[in-house]
């Protein structure tokens, strides 16, 4: 008797031991414009039940600039724009003299530096997913995911939980270690409607939903499966009555102007330092405390020079006002603001990776890069801008 239970017991400590060195698989959402506050102010019940399961960032903060592509690329890639490449939605490069808008990657991926998770995870002999994220199309490294679809609006959100659903169901020989997800109901709605708005309401009750439903799918397959939900951003409220016109500025006309919203992206060409000196005197004078020309010690404390793609003069406001073209702006909410308490985006986990009702206060998204790769068991390829310190303390 005492042989047989001697030997029930060295079984199990073997199932054990040999459950826990099983290949844990990770599910990246992300759900653009997701502000950090709104589990609370929108009533995200699913969320926040994860988040008591798991772990919560109370606020996590973009870099810079809080735009949707930057943003993305560096969650990915754990590197910031200037390292990455895409420096915001619209930009310029000088070197090139050519000029890049969201999704550019996917036709021409010089664009792109940097290994993303779906890369590293390939590299090293996982497969690999995404149901859409910025640039996951486009072949950095020569590379796509093992399985991916090309982004459209139009498809169907409940669409999306299926399939991620039904790639983690695969043989284990096809099954991917890494999924990558994306939404974009919440920042829409918070663009057309606010981030105060009914509409953003009833958009959080949806995703929170699908988030709700996708994590108890997935507590029901045999695999340990980490889900992290992130977003990218926050919103601001938009004051259309306060827009600063940019076709009022004393901008010369063959210089190239990118963007309206927060910040203007101004390239002056092939003008002269005397020309330009001129040129920024007119426009400082027509501020008016209405705006700022950014000076080239913040862009440094904000690891955003050195590189063609930045501008020559960048213009910044604040919420809630806007540059735009013409008096009028056709949305009430917006992001793209040096990092206010309205930009910091929202992070919950929850998995066998992860400690259970752990919060911390605050970072920055260029922590889950490495920690992602950790909980994969990856090798890091290249050098990244985080080390992941911070987060790593949410680890078992």
């Amino acid at each position: 008797m005492y042989n047989v239970v001697k030997r029930l017991l060295l079984a199990s400590f073997f199932f054990s031991v040999a459950a826990s060195a099983q290949q844990q698989s990770v599910v990246l959402i992300s759900l653009d414009g997701f502000r950090w506050d709104y589990i609370e102010k929108h009533r995200a019940k699913g969320l926040a039940n994860i988040a008591k399961q798991g772990v919560r960032v109370n606020k996590m903060w973009p870099v810079y600039p809080s735009k949707t592509f930057p943003n993305h690329i560096s969650i990915i890639t754990g590197l910031r724009p200037i390292n990455h490449g895409v420096i915001d939605n619209k930009f310029c490069d000088k070197k090139r003299d050519q000029c890049y808008k969201m999704g550019s990657g996917k036709d021409d991926s010089t664009w792109l530096n940097g290994i993303p998770l779906w890369n590293l995870a390939q590299m090293q002999g996982l497969k690999s997913a995404a149901y859409f994220w910025p640039e996951s199309d486009a072949r950095f490294n020569g590379m796509v995911p093992n399985y991916y679809y090309h982004y459209s609006q139009q498809s169907d959100y409940q669409a999306r939980i299926d399939q991620i659903v039904q790639w983690l169901s695969l043989d284990q020989s096809q099954r991917p270690s890494f999924v990558a997800g994306y939404f974009s109901l919440v920042d829409s709605l918070g663009h057309e409607f606010g981030p105060d708005s009914a509409e953003v309401y009833d958009a959080v009750q949806q995703v929170d939903t699908l988030i709700t439903q996708l994590h108890n799918r997935l507590a029901k397959l045999p695999q340990p499966i980490n889900l992290i939900v992130v977003s990218d951003h926050g919103m601001s409220n938009v004051d259309s009555t306060r827009t600063i016109d940019i076709g009022e500025l004393a901008i010369p006309d063959n210089w190239v102007v990118k963007n309206t919203g927060p910040r203007v992206l101004i390239y002056t060409k092939d003008a002269s330092e005397a020309d330009k000196v001129v040129v920024i005197k007119k426009i400082h004078a027509q501020a008016r405390g209405r705006f700022v020309i950014v000076k080239e010690q913040t862009l440094a404390e904000r690891h955003y020079l050195g590189s063609s793609r930045i501008p020559d003069i960048i213009l910044e406001t604040k919420a809630p006002r806007v540059f735009s073209q013409g008096n009028k702006v056709p949305y009430q909410g917006t992001h793209g603001y040096a990092n206010t308490n309205d930009m910091a985006a929202m992070f919950v986990a929850y998995g066998p990776a992860f400690k259970s009702s752990m919060v911390i206060n605050e970072m920055e998204n260029l922590e889950i890069y490495p920690i992602v790769s950790e909980i994969l068991g990856l090798k890091l390829m290249n050098t990244v801008d985080s080390d992941g310190a911070v987060l790593r303390q949410a680890l078992k």
